[in-house]
């Protein structure tokens, strides 16, 4: 218990810019992080469900609340995820040969694919919840971050890793991959039982990591953390998408 307890304020310092009161690094329990990623997708899901509230009953413009709840994400992460976005988008999109797209991913030069990239991403996210009908429910807003974490999660546990990704010599045990499916039919569960047929949403946000981590996975040929930030990104932008046009 003590080891999870020391994997989640881990993964909260390092996945998450909220700050947290306790600082600490234990690598007895290095291999309990990726567990409490979707724990940490819902503190962060706690705020976004409760501005999501907050921007509701101050009657905000609609585009001003759109860049609220658009940008938060980001900004909850320390845009963290963006960056594994933008490389990945630089890598994939550059249409060279394996080693050359795996040297791009590398790279800490910045590309006019991530940066295209990038600001249509922020624009696409910004106008959704822009667009999402006043009054709709911000409950749903608390389980999009941990359903897309629980989908980091199995697909860096459950795929083979890059030898050069943190994740190559972690423990990998298969009981994990069950836990975390469970977890995540769970909170998939539990997004319709409190909010409906917005629960949906969650569904697209699943739906929008699988294109994604296909896409970043097929291309590069190995998981790594950068292609898991890129489909997180994308399957919460996905969700954005469902929850304003559901």
């Amino acid at each position: 218990m003590k080891e999870y307890l020391h994997g989640f304020i881990m993964c909260q310092s390092m996945f998450c810019a909220i700050p947290c009161p306790v600082q600490l690094w234990d690598e007895n329990a290095r291999d309990r992080m990726l567990p409490m990623l979707p724990v940490v997708g819902l503190e962060i899901g706690a705020l976004w469900a409760l501005l999501g509230w907050i921007t509701g009953q101050l009657g905000l413009p609609a585009l001003v609340r759109g860049l609220i709840l658009g940008v938060y994400p980001y900004l909850a992460t320390g845009f963290l995820h963006l960056d594994g976005f933008m490389d990945v988008t630089d890598a994939v999109k550059s249409c060279r040969d394996l080693a050359k797209r795996r040297e791009i991913l590398k790279d800490s030069h910045v590309g006019s694919f991530a940066v295209i990239g990038l600001c249509l991403l922020v624009i696409a996210q910004v106008a959704l919840f822009a667009s999402v009908p006043v009054g709709r429910s911000s409950r749903i807003l608390l389980f999009i971050p941990a359903v897309s974490r629980c989908g980091s999660a199995l697909a860096v546990t459950g795929l083979p890793a890059m030898s050069t990704s943190q994740y190559a010599s972690q423990k990998k045990p298969t009981s994990r991959l069950w836990w975390l499916a469970g977890l995540t039919c769970l909170l998939v569960g539990l997004s319709f039982a409190f909010c409906g047929r917005l629960g949906f949403v969650t569904v697209g946000c699943l739906v929008g990591y699988g294109f994604a981590l296909y896409r970043g996975y097929s291309s590069l040929e190995g998981m790594n953390g950068d292609i898991a930030g890129y489909a997180l990104t994308l399957g919460e932008l996905w969700a954005a998408a469902v929850y304003a046009l559901i």
